[in-house]
């Protein structure tokens, strides 16, 4: 549709009639009401220095102060104040990762090498005892580090995980076939919350007498098997959209098996189900913070520590959950553009 006549038809659907045209102007009204009141309480009256007894005195605007004063503690949570330069170079490294790993041009046989190392500077940053670097332990972990490496490492985790899930739910094999959709319709069929519990509290019983991993370690197996489960079922959907006929095709050059799953299926299954996979990625980020029931304090619980045991700041929690919101916003918006934008391109080379 062209320029004109998308502006046509936002006019005729506006203000068409006089009954559109009242309920458009009611809604415009309502909008603008609620803007100038919102711009005015976050920017006209707001209190953006770090001075808790102007932000007390100011009874009209926002303390944007919070953030100021408060910002490392809720970035990296508990890790130590002086070392904090580290959790900054590791989210940085994996995050950069992550985007290198996003750009089609980059899906090289050398991928996974920069990920075993670019993992392993994270871990040598974040928990230290070597290089000269102070030893921290995994619970003092914490913030948007944490945020991040449980949502990057539990989605590369599940995603292969899902893949042999998916198959074999589709497999031949009676027993394979069940034992695949056993494990995917109990997982889906719980919360994450309990998930989690079990992983935190009744896996350690598991355990033989005298291991014990610690809670990250627990947590990060609990989202990687709910996770995988879920992609398993977004994966099956886009294994039954490839045309039988291309896997007899495949076959009939004389493909194996797996060659032909490799070279023909997956490729071609998983470009139809990106918006699908990306909704998992988006909801897994989110669901990080969940994490905080079993304490560990990513984003938000890295909040509540922040200005919970702080009577001076403590007020002023509605400042900081915005903030959350904010940072959250950022990523699950750039993660949905990147899918738009991965769609098109895989979209225009199927055409090719």
């Amino acid at each position: 549709m062209s320029g004109g006549g998308a502006s046509a038809a936002w006019r005729r659907e506006l203000w068409g009639s006089p009954l559109r045209a009242a309920a458009s102007a009611l809604l415009l009204c309502l909008v603008g009401w609620v803007l100038w009141h919102a711009i005015d309480w976050a920017l006209v009256h707001a209190v953006f220095r770090a001075d808790a007894q102007a932000c007390r005195a100011n009874a009209y605007g926002a303390c944007w102060g919070v953030i100021a004063e408060k910002w490392r503690p809720i970035l990296f949570g508990r890790y130590p104040f002086e070392e904090q330069w580290r959790p900054a170079l590791a989210v940085t490294v994996l995050s950069a990762l992550t985007l290198l790993s996003g750009w089609p041009r980059s899906w090289r046989p050398w991928l996974p090498v920069a990920w075993v190392l670019g993992f392993a500077a994270f871990l040598v940053l974040m928990r230290g005892g070597v290089l000269g670097l102070a030893p921290v332990p995994s619970n003092r972990w914490g913030g948007l580090p944490l945020t991040i490496s449980l949502a990057v490492v539990s989605l590369a985790l599940a995603f292969p995980l899902s893949i042999l899930l998916a198959l074999g739910r589709r497999s031949s094999w009676p027993a394979v076939r069940t034992l695949c959709s056993t494990y995917i319709e109990l997982v889906r069929g719980v919360p994450l919350i309990s998930v989690l519990f079990m992983a935190s509290f009744l896996l350690p019983l598991l355990w033989p007498a005298g291991w014990h991993p610690d809670v990250l370690l627990r947590v990060l197996m609990g989202l990687v098997v709910f996770v995988a489960a879920y992609l398993a079922e977004i994966v099956r959907g886009g294994l039954q959209s490839v045309p039988r006929g291309q896997v007899d095709a495949a076959v009939a050059l004389g493909m194996r098996r797996w060659q032909v799953q490799r070279s023909v299926v997956l490729p071609q299954a998983l470009r139809h189900v990106v918006p699908a996979l990306m909704n998992i990625v988006i909801g897994t980020l989110k669901d990080t913070s969940l994490v905080t029931i079993v304490g560990l304090f990513e984003l938000t619980g890295a909040l509540g520590l922040a200005l919970g045991g702080d009577p001076v700041w403590r007020p002023f929690y509605l400042e900081g959950y915005l903030f959350l919101a904010l940072v959250y916003w950022v990523l699950c918006f750039g993660l949905s553009r990147y899918s738009a934008w991965l769609e098109r391109r895989l979209a225009r080379g199927h055409v090719r």
